[in-house]
């Protein structure tokens, strides 16, 4: 399974507008995480459409969480960036080639279907149990408490 660099920056922004206590620019999170702004901006707008974030107008504007970090969990950003189709498309390849097997005879998914959908759902199932505030959480754990004031203090600026 291979995701989009979008979803680490999409996941990135949502721990950060979850603290940030007011609307961030687009601009100001592209040079905290020095990606280009309008590559960034296009994950917002993923995000935006998703229901994820909404953008604000006016001097202070910028982008906000539309709920609270605790009900957003990382399967929402993955499937806003990425999409919601699984990772393994079947295409009835036993039904090719000199020993294909009639359509009418393959009335259940194979077993390799089979398999990768039920990774598939798990994996998903993964994802949904883990919140922005179970990353934010780790995040404050795992980081320097000068470096996240510093963060704080740069936001504001």
């Amino acid at each position: 399974m291979k995701m989009s660099g979008g979803v680490e920056w999409g996941l990135h922004c949502c721990v950060v507008l979850s603290g940030a206590g007011a609307p961030v620019t687009a601009a100001k999170l592209a040079e905290l995480h020095d990606v280009s702004q309008s590559y960034l901006a296009k994950q917002l707008q993923l995000l935006s459409r998703a229901g994820l974030v909404r953008s604000t107008l006016g001097q202070s504007g910028g982008y906000v969480l539309t709920r609270a970090a605790n009900e957003i969990t990382v399967l929402d950003v993955v499937e806003a960036i990425d999409g919601v189709q699984p990772a393994f498309r079947c295409t009835e390849v036993r039904q090719r080639g000199p020993m294909a097997v009639p359509a009418e005879r393959c009335d259940t998914p194979c077993p390799i279907a089979r398999t990768m959908d039920s990774a598939d759902r798990v994996w998903r199932e993964s994802l949904r149990r883990v919140t922005i505030a179970d990353l934010i959480a780790d995040v404050n754990r795992t980081t320097p408490p000068e470096i996240l004031a510093g963060a704080r203090e740069w936001l504001r600026a």
